[in-house]
Order: structure tokens, then C-alpha cells, then sequence
């Protein structure tokens, strides 16, 4: 387990969550943020959040929408009790468990309402971390397709699936839907108006029937290229990342 002096305690949300990090490893950013924004969870539902590192995806949820009972899983322990210290300390109930998405635990073997996912993406090969718990997090040992399906296996019928990944598993996750998820609908996170999209969020409904849908962009930050340090997001992007808006809008 982490230490003390090996944790940073950093702020989301404008403060309104504070989660307990490793300075060396994997660190949350904005990713598990815009995440938990698209998860269209409502009071009394429930949520499964695969690989959960250390809580963030699940805490910005249940910031946003109390009463959405809360359940995680990640394969390192250190991170899920990092976890579940930082539910403890932001008083935002997730139950927490260990294990690997391919050998689930009995105890979340079950139906849920939602199943959120923020998969490592980057490709294998290369310079990994040297920090072996990051380098895990980070770098895909387990293929999307394997993720969709675990999801699809938790999810009750008519419930959603949310991931955010690295728009380059864009045609992974579609081939994994196979014919029990439908409804799909893919958001483009841009960097910069103008730019690739480097990200996308995928929305998918197990049994859903409705056509597959592009939604337009969001764009992270404005201007051609970061300019000191100034704040740059855009306003859209401004009031998920730092206020805890949700993007539901953006996939109705």
C-alpha cells in the first residue's frame, strides 16, 4: 500500500472533491470527470465502475447525483484502497473491490443499471512507465473489445454502458458490441477547434434498437495552442470539468 509521503491530495471540481493520489503513478485528470458527466445515472441506481484506480470516475458521479449507489472494481490494490479511503473522506458511499474484469468477484456478479469504464489506451510496446502500477494503468494489457463484453455482462437489460477511450479504439469497442448492445452514440473530444479528435466518449444500451449516432465535437480548449497559464477552457468544457455539469444533454 502507499504511504503517506508517496500521496499528493489534489483537487476536483473546484475543490469539492479531494482524492488522496500516488505522486509516482497513475493520477486521474480530466478524463474520469467528463466520464462520470456522461453517465445518465439517476438517484437509486446503480453503477459499476470498472477499473476504478483510485475512485475518481465514481466519486465525481456520486458528487453529482446522491443517491446513485456506487460500486467499483480494479485489479491493483493499492489503488482500491486508495479508493475506498477516498470514499471515506468525501462521505460519498463506493463499494469497492478487487479483482480482474475476466474473473469478477462473486460479489458483483449481478445485474446493474450502468457499467462506466475509462480503459488503459495507450498501445503496448514501447517505453513503458517505470512505475509499474501506472504503466498498468496506462498501457492496454486486457483488449476494449474484452471491456465492452465484461460490461455488457453487468448490465441489466435495457441498461447503459459509458467509456471514454482513445478515439484509435473507436472500431474495437463497435466491433465488441455484437448484438446485445445497440442505441450507440460516440461524442468527439477535440482538443482544439480544428483538431483530431484524440478521445471519444461511447454511450451504448444493451438490447437498445435506435440507429448509431455521431454527435457533433466537444471542444476542450480554445485558442491554436495553449497560451501560459491562462485558463483555456472552453465554457461548455469550463462548467463539466471544474462546476460538475453533466453532458446528458449532449447524447439526448
Amino acid at each position: 500500500m502507499f504511504s503517506d509521503d508517496e500521496l499528493s491530495d489534489d483537487k476536483f471540481l473546484c475543490g469539492r472533491l479531494h482524492l488522496l493520489q500516488p505522486i509516482k503513478g497513475y493520477r486521474a485528470a480530466t478524463d474520469p470527470v467528463l466520464l462520470a458527466a456522461a453517465c445518465p445515472a439517476k438517484p437509486g441506481e446503480s453503477v459499476l465502475d470498472l477499473g476504478c484506480g483510485v475512485g475518481a470516475a465514481a466519486l465525481c458521479l456520486g458528487l453529482r447525483v446522491p443517491g446513485v449507489r456506487l460500486e467499483g472494481l480494479e485489479l491493483q490494490p493499492d489503488y482500491a484502497d486508495l479508493a475506498r479511503r477516498n470514499s471515506e473522506r468525501n462521505a460519498i458511499p463506493v463499494e469497492v473491490h478487487e479483482g480482474d474484469l475476466a474473473r469478477m468477484p462473486a460479489a458483483i456478479r449481478k445485474d446493474f443499471d450502468h457499467v462506466i469504464a475509462n480503459p488503459p489506451y495507450y498501445p503496448p510496446g514501447g517505453s513503458p512507465s517505470p512505475v509499474p502500477g501506472r504503466a498498468r494503468a496506462m498501457q492496454v494489457e486486457t483488449p476494449l473489445a474484452d471491456w465492452v463484453a465484461a460490461a455488457s455482462r453487468r448490465l441489466r437489460p435495457g441498461g447503459w454502458l459509458t467509456l471514454i477511450c482513445g478515439a484509435d479504439g473507436l472500431p474495437q469497442v463497435l466491433g465488441a458490441m455484437g448484438s446485445k448492445l445497440g442505441s450507440a452514440a460516440v461524442l468527439p473530444l477535440a482538443p482544439r477547434d480544428g483538431r483530431p479528435a484524440l478521445r471519444i466518449l461511447f454511450q451504448a444500451r444493451k438490447g437498445g434498437r435506435a440507429a448509431f449516432r455521431l454527435l457533433a465535437p466537444l471542444v476542450i480548449h480554445h485558442g491554436p495552442a495553449h497560451d501560459g497559464d491562462r485558463e483555456s477552457y472552453t465554457p461548455e468544457a469550463n462548467a463539466i470539468l471544474r462546476e460538475g455539469a453533466d453532458l446528458l444533454a449532449r447524447f439526448r
